[in-house]
C-alpha cells in the first residue's frame, strides 16, 4: 500500500505542476494578445500552439463580446483552479489514506 500512496501522490503532485504552467501560459497568452504580437516571433507561436488545444473548446461555447472580446481563457482559467482544487487535493487526500 505504501507504494500506491506514493504513486497516486506523484500522479497529483505531476497534474499539480502541469495545471500551473498550463495557468501560467494562458495568463502570458492573454496579455500578449492586448499588444497585438508578431504572429511569426517563434515565442507566440509557441504560446498558440500550446494553448489553443485548452482555449478552442471554450470558445466553441463562448461567443465574443463587443469588439472583440475574447473571454475564453476566463473560463480556461476557471476550469483549471476548479481541476487544481477539487481533483488533485481529493488525490492527494488519496494519497495520504492509502500511504
Amino acid at each position: 500500500m505504501f507504494a500506491m500512496g506514493n504513486l497516486v501522490y506523484a500522479i497529483a503532485t505531476i497534474l499539480d505542476y502541469v495545471l500551473t504552467i498550463a495557468n501560467w501560459l494562458i495568463i502570458i497568452r492573454a496579455l500578449i494578445s492586448w499588444v497585438n504580437p508578431d504572429p511569426y516571433n517563434p515565442i507566440v507561436q509557441f504560446l498558440y500552439k500550446v494553448t489553443e488545444p485548452i482555449l478552442a473548446p471554450f470558445r466553441r461555447l463562448v461567443p465574443m463580446f463587443g469588439m472583440g472580446l475574447d473571454i475564453s481563457p476566463i473560463f480556461a482559467l476557471i476550469l483549471i483552479w476548479f481541476v487544481k482544487l477539487f481533483v488533485v487535493r481529493t488525490l492527494f487526500g488519496i494519497a495520504m489514506r492509502i500511504g
